[in-house]
């Protein structure tokens, strides 16, 4: 599937994306089948390759043979617990999905972790070291980055990815970070991330865009607020004690008592706490919120535990996991991007969370980012029930990835996400 973008007052082609997928347990022949794919970009600028868990022993070999077969001039990729290409899903089968890239006039500059020479504590010295890391500069457009959940603290890393990007001509940061943690591995060292000629396992490897792309993130939700909003009155690291002013389990206790069969019936899938990314907003929708796990409960002391650090003044809301709000708020997202036409690539990543663990079909995520840019098809070309979107020629070039978290922008920051998925829109 190959797609191109003229270039603005002229009908020759300039940007130009091919995906490849191979479905093969043998790693030789699926490097073989995506060479031959993605033939019609040779030598892209930029190549994101995944793979599954099933070839994780192998991943490091197919890296650097699809660096020799593609010659791309910047390879990135991950393992992962499953892959996605085009409009499919490749859950619990081998796969290999990668994304070829043809970006003339773009600025690509890859980075490694391993490049790092000073700590990415909080404070303007993490932020220049990460700056000069990424390549931040006004005209960033976007920086994409795989990581190891294993090694990468996360939680220090975005801040400090957020506070190292420049202002743009608006004044506003320049270039979204997105991207996702490897998936699969179970233990340190299990999961690879590929840079270029190299796997490493540990750590983080990304690319930055700069120059003249678009790059459009967006970020859909699988979870649907229950009760109401609540302000954290004690809270100490990641347990919160106090909800407006009253013991956390005790309110929790309340709004379980008043929960119809339906959402006790979802809570089976897990119970998890929004919080409010801007206290600013008055009218707060499913967007506003990022959804966290909860840990656990302790009846003792009815405190409550999310897999986040909080603090007294936030503003919290639970939520439950349900694959129809997942379905609603991607489309919800893709209908804006529809303004802008189709892209001329896609990168999605979701969460482990999604696919067959929360819809009853297959295929979900990816056949709705497809449809959402295509015309109308007949309806015995409609994916329903399962069945998979026949895309044909005029599918758009899509790889992925289930990661086991999320990384979007919700305004102008970004932040690891759960249940979500993440799409990158690539434009002229």
């Amino acid at each position: 599937m190959v797609s191109e973008t003229p270039q603005p007052g002229s009908t020759r082609p300039r940007f130009r994306f091919a995906q490849g997928v191979s479905t093969s347990a043998d790693a030789a022949i699926a490097v073989e089948e995506i060479a031959e794919q993605v033939q019609q970009v040779a030598e892209p600028d930029l190549l994101f390759v995944f793979i599954s868990a099933h070839h994780a022993e192998e991943a490091a070999q197919i890296g650097a043979a699809l660096g020799r077969a593609v010659r791309p001039g910047t390879l990135l990729g991950t393992t992962a617990g499953a892959v996605i290409a085009g409009a499919r899903e490749l859950e619990r089968t081998p796969g290999v999905s990668v994304l070829a890239a043809h970006l003339p006039g773009v600025d690509i500059h890859p980075y490694c972790s391993e490049s790092l020479t000073h700590s990415t504590a909080e404070g303007e010295a993490g932020a220049r070291a990460v700056r000069e890391l990424i390549g931040a500069t006004p005209l960033l457009r976007s920086t994409i980055l795989f990581a190891d959940p294993f090694s990468t603290p996360l939680t220090r890393l975005l801040p400090t990815l957020n506070a190292a990007r420049l202002p743009d001509r608006n004044g506003r940061p320049a270039g979204s970070i997105i991207g996702g943690m490897a998936s699969g591995g179970v233990k340190a060292g299990e999961n690879t991330l590929l840079y270029n000629n190299r796997a490493i396992t540990s750590g983080f490897v990304g690319v930055s865009l700069s120059g003249p792309i678009r790059v459009d993130a967006v970020v859909s939700q699988g979870c649907r607020p229950i009760g109401e909003n609540m302000v954290i009155t004690k809270a100490k690291n990641n347990v919160i004690y106090e909800l407006g002013g009253r013991p956390a389990l005790n309110v929790l206790r309340d709004l379980l008592d008043i929960l119809g069969e339906n959402e006790r019936e979802l809570l089976k899938r897990g119970l998890f706490v929004g919080r409010v990314v801007s206290e600013y907003k008055d009218n707060l929708g499913r967007g506003d919120y990022l959804i966290r796990n909860v840990a656990g409960v302790n009846p003792k002391t009815n405190f409550i535990a999310v897999h986040d650090l909080v603090r007294v003044g936030q503003t919290v809301r639970f939520h439950i996991r349900d694959a129809q709000t997942a379905e609603e708020d991607l489309e919800l997202v893709l209908n804006a991007q529809q303004l802008y036409g189709p892209p001329a690539g896609v990168l999605l990543i979701t969460c482990t969370g999604r696919g067959r663990n929360l819809f009853d079909h297959r295929h979900h995520d990816a056949s709705t980012i497809q449809r959402a840019f295509q015309d109308d098809p007949p309806g015995e070309e409609r994916a329903k029930g399962g069945r998979v979107l026949d895309t044909g020629a005029r599918g758009i070039p899509l790889a992925g990835f289930f990661a086991a978290g999320e990384i979007g922008p919700v305004g102008d920051a970004s932040y690891l996400h759960g249940h979500s998925a993440c799409a990158v829109m690539f434009r002229e």
